[in-house]
């Protein structure tokens, strides 16, 4: 009598990746609340550094300022630190990581988060690295990296690539040549 053979394994194919979507641009906001304490929206023990999207049309500043909409715009003082890329299945994942200066915990009881379900307070920033995401502390120590060092931070999933280059200075007066945008300095200085 012939004996069953089960067939051999083949390999599984991975179909990869596509962009078939356009990419998702986000902004996230690293607020330094004193000297050893960041600003973090708390969702449901869900820890991370407030954070929105950004619309078409829209500058990342603007994109920023809506994130936390009761701050004065002249107290935010806005640096580009990081950029964090993630390919998702069907679409890339882009965040700006925009520090401002240093704000008091007095500001942030007077702020109100985007989200209405998270609550926005002052943490420690060891404590908010301890408790938070893989993907959340690769982009929030880059970003403090990047900013004590004056540089802009580049990560591709969870590792850092070369830093950027500092942005160029923009020009005072306008060109009669359209110019591309640089990727590097979403906007010119107001």
């Amino acid at each position: 009598m012939p004996t069953a053979t089960a067939p051999a394994l083949v390999p599984r194919r991975h179909a990869l990746y596509e962009n078939w979507k356009p990419p998702v641009v986000g902004v996230c906001l690293l607020l330094p609340v004193g000297t050893d304490c960041l600003a973090v929206a708390d969702l449901q023990d869900m820890l991370t550094l407030p954070i929105g999207t950004v619309n078409d049309g829209q500058t990342v500043e603007q994109a920023a300022h809506a994130v936390l909409p009761g701050l004065p715009i002249q107290l935010l003082n806005l640096r580009h630190v990081a950029v964090h890329e993630v390919q998702a299945r069907h679409r890339k994942v882009i965040t700006h990581v925009l520090a401002a200066t240093a704000i008091t915990r007095d500001t942030i009881a007077t702020l109100r988060y985007r989200d209405a379900r998270a609550v926005l307070g002052a943490m420690p920033t060891l404590q908010f690295l301890d408790h938070t995401s893989p993907r959340t502390r690769a982009r929030t120590v880059s970003a403090l990296q990047a900013l004590a060092t004056g540089t802009t931070a580049h990560l591709i999933e969870h590792t850092v690539t070369t830093p950027w280059p500092p942005c160029p200075p923009h020009p005072q007066a306008p060109s009669a040549q359209e110019a591309m945008p640089d990727p590097c300095c979403p906007t010119p200085p107001l």
